[in-house]
Parts: structure tokens; C-alpha cells; sequence
């Protein structure tokens, strides 16, 4: 069963019911039952198990992303977190954005490569720096950078938090790649099918 809030007014559907988008109703769920989309953060429960929330690969190999609260998933305005764990040698693109993110390592090791230059034509030449259980680390706006997990016994997890959400992402070939021919990805994959549902307003 799935609970839908309507005007204010608890309805129950059974889970194979057929939602219109007209209805704007506060959760959707996925043809594959695996996302929960909420068009407003109006009922965003005060306390949950995030062991009860949907995890995804989203098609990137070795990845597990969970989104405990998003903008276009639950109305958040002004920042977004989420809990990653990556496998044994995976790892994310070479990447920038334009918000802040605060990342503290909740287990495993690994290194963070970033790019303190970005802001020439191209990243360049990044730095390398070993993350490790109970670290934490900070990602400047439109610095590039890249996390391996380099630990090849042991899974990288990873609670995030960014500013300034939805997270916009510029995404790079290589370091030496112009920011100009960087490719933007927005909505990005854990938004995709919640903002086709509900289009967020960009105030930025």
C-alpha cells in the first residue's frame, strides 16, 4: 500500500493504482517500485530509517548513492545530503559544480584528486590527498576534482552535503580538457526522473 496526501487528506491506494500527474500528489513511485518522488517538502517526516530508503547505482558501476534529503526529492532550498558507498576500485567522474560540498569519510580510504587551478582554461595537473575513515574534506565552487576508492579490501562510504541544490555538474574527459567542452549533466541521475515529474524553479 502506498499513502498519498492530497489537500491534506490521507488516501490509500493500492500499489499498482495508476497516478496521474495532474494529481500532484506527494510521492510517486517508480514502474521498477525502487524511487520515491516527492513534488514538496509538506510532509517530509521529522524522523526516518535510512536503511527504508531506496539505493541506486544509477548505471555507474561499483556505486551506491541514497538520497536522505534532496531538493527535488523532498523540497529541500538550501542544501542537499547524501550517503555513497563505492566498491573497491570504482570511483566518479572528473567533475565540477557551482555549490559547496562538505564530505566526511564514514568508512574505508581512499584519495581525493582536486584540482585547486581550476579556474584557468582547464583543470590541469590535480593534487592528491588520502581520505580515510573519520576524514572529512571540503570542495570549493567549480573546483574540479575526482574520488577513488583505492582500497581494494574494503567498500569507500561517503555522507555529503552540497549547498546552493539541484546540483548542476559539469563532467570531464580528462584533466587537460577545456571547461568549455566540459558536459553539463542536469537534471543529474538520482533527479532525473523525480524533476521530469516536477520541475524544480532554478533561483540561482
Amino acid at each position: 500500500m502506498i499513502t498519498v496526501v492530497l489537500t491534506g487528506k490521507m488516501f490509500w491506494r493500492p500499489l499498482l493504482a495508476a497516478f496521474s500527474v495532474a494529481t500532484t500528489a506527494l510521492y510517486f513511485c517508480s514502474a521498477a517500485g525502487a524511487h520515491l518522488c516527492s513534488t514538496a517538502s509538506k510532509g517530509f517526516p521529522l524522523v526516518r530509517n535510512i536503511s527504508e530508503l531506496p539505493q541506486d547505482s544509477y548505471g555507474r558501476p561499483g556505486l551506491s548513492h541514497m538520497t536522505i534529503a534532496g531538493s527535488v526529492l523532498h523540497g529541500m532550498k538550501e542544501v542537499e545530503v547524501w550517503l555513497q558507498t563505492f566498491a573497491p576500485g570504482s570511483h566518479t567522474p572528473i567533475h565540477r559544480h557551482s555549490c559547496e560540498e562538505v564530505v566526511l569519510v564514514l568508512k574505508g580510504s581512499g584519495t581525493l584528486y582536486l584540482a585547486s587551478n581550476s579556474h584557468s582554461k582547464y583543470p590541469g595537473n590535480p593534487q592528491e590527498f588520502p581520505i580515510f575513515s573519520n576524514s572529512t574534506f571540503h570542495i570549493p565552487v567549480n573546483d574540479a576534482y575526482q574520488i577513488w576508492n583505492t582500497n581494494k579490501e574494503e567498500d569507500l562510504q561517503l555522507l555529503v552535503i552540497i549547498s546552493r541544490p539541484p546540483v548542476k555538474v559539469f563532467i570531464y574527459d580528462d584533466w587537460l580538457m577545456p571547461h568549455t567542452a566540459a558536459r553539463l549533466k542536469f537534471p543529474y541521475y538520482w533527479d532525473e526522473e523525480c524533476y521530469q515529474m516536477s520541475p524544480t524553479k532554478d533561483e540561482l
